[in-house]
């Protein structure tokens, strides 16, 4: 496993537990991925980016998600699924990274289907790959 896409790991768990708890504590947040900072390497910057601009930006994030997920509203969808569509929106439409579009949608489809049901992955690339158009 690349240590980028270990990043993204550990921001998802990160992002979920925050979800879950219901708390944007970023220290709480970035302690998480601090357990896997040798692991991580030089990606530690990057994840510590994704969560913390993911909860930075996360109005907007969420507002951007609800605009393209047709009779769905963010409230409505999975822990998961959310955690990792609001990852990838941040990375695709906030972030100073300029990851290639398909390669940040590649590795929210692979994180849905390790992490999400059976139907997640085709879910977040439909929103995912309507959603590149907001790109800068």
């Amino acid at each position: 496993m690349s240590n980028r896409r270990m990043a993204r790991e550990c921001a998802l768990q990160s992002l979920y537990y925050a979800d879950s708890a219901k708390t944007i504590d970023r220290t709480s947040l970035t302690s998480y991925a601090s357990d896997f900072k040798k692991e991580l390497g030089d990606c530690y910057g990057f994840c510590e980016d994704l969560i913390t601009g993911t909860t930075a930006n996360l109005t907007q994030i969420d507002k951007l998600v609800s605009s393209y997920a047709k009779n769905w509203t963010i409230s409505r969808m999975s822990v998961v699924d959310r955690s990792i569509l609001r990852m990838a929106t941040y990375e695709m439409v906030f972030s100073k990274e300029n990851t290639p579009v398909p390669a940040i949608i590649d590795e929210a489809i692979e994180l849905a289907k390790k992490y999400s049901t059976e139907n997640s992955s085709k879910f977040i690339n439909g929103l995912l790959d309507q959603l590149k158009k907001e790109r800068k």
